[in-house]
């Protein structure tokens, strides 16, 4: 199933840079998808083992965003218009909707073992962290672009992610990167809170400034674009991975203000 590319390139896109981010996402997610990326860097076809892992992610995915949205007995327009939104940005075929819309409906049956199949996902994709965390971020998204997000839903998004080897810091990271590029791309009021922002960095507010320095070089080391595309990210996605850095920077940057950092 040619999709998988797609479906990391659109999260990768929306998250760093909103919609237009989404669409130069999908163009570099397809040569993914068609194994170009792959043979380039391996010299070899995709192997069975990755096609086994598309697709698990692919189920697991949409089965995990239906049993989030029915885990408090009803499911929202909201919720299905965000999903819908998901699978458009994703530009899937008509048969691949039809798969995505199964998988969703699948995950609302209270009988669906959610735990199970993560622990299945975890399994398959190993220590592949950028994968774990496209997985939650994709969570993250659905639930963000449905409006608020109910207590049950968060209890049982941050179940599925320490399924996955995320733990509530980093989750929170993820909800408040994806909020504010969320917010930037709807027109709202962009800039996070002082809270925000040590989330962000993945701090507590009684952090030392060397702490928190700290974090801001690793976090800033993670996602330079260079180092990137050291690892495999294409180049032409360097913009997407230089506006990632900017939120971290901004946050940065607000606690630096408040606490007169030199």
């Amino acid at each position: 199933m040619q999709w998988m590319g797609k479906l990391v390139g659109a999260y990768l896109g929306f998250v760093a840079a909103g919609p237009v981010g989404s669409l130069l996402g999908i163009l570099v997610g397809h040569q993914f998808d068609l194994g170009i990326f792959h043979r380039l860097v391996t010299g070899t076809r995709p192997s069975f083992h990755s096609q086994k892992t598309q697709q698990l992610f692919f189920e697991i995915s949409f089965a995990t965003m239906g049993r989030i949205a029915k885990i408090d007995g009803r499911v929202s327009e909201e919720e299905v218009r965000a999903a819908r939104r998901i699978m458009s940005a994703m530009r899937l075929t008509p048969e691949q909707v039809d798969e995505a819309i199964k998988y969703f409906t699948a995950g609302k049956r209270e009988a669906y073992p959610i735990k199970e199949r993560i622990q299945d996902l975890h399994a398959i994709i190993g220590n592949q962290r950028v994968l774990a965390r496209a997985f939650v971020e994709i969570q993250v998204q659905a639930l963000i672009a449905a409006g608020s997000i109910r207590e049950t839903q968060r209890n049982l998004l941050s179940e599925v992610a320490r399924g996955l080897g995320i733990g509530k810091i980093e989750l929170a990271q993820i909800e408040v990167l994806v909020r504010s590029q969320f917010n930037r791309a709807s027109g709202r009021s962009g800039g996070v809170s002082l809270e925000e922002a040590y989330q962000v960095l993945g701090v507590p507010s009684g952090a030392t400034d060397k702490e928190i320095k700290t974090a801001y070089r690793r976090l800033m080391n993670q996602h330079h674009p260079d180092k990137l595309v050291a690892r495999g990210l294409p180049k032409s996605m360097t913009e997407v991975a230089e506006k990632k850095t900017q939120e971290i920077r901004a946050a940065y940057e607000h606690i630096k203000r408040q606490r007169n950092i030199k």
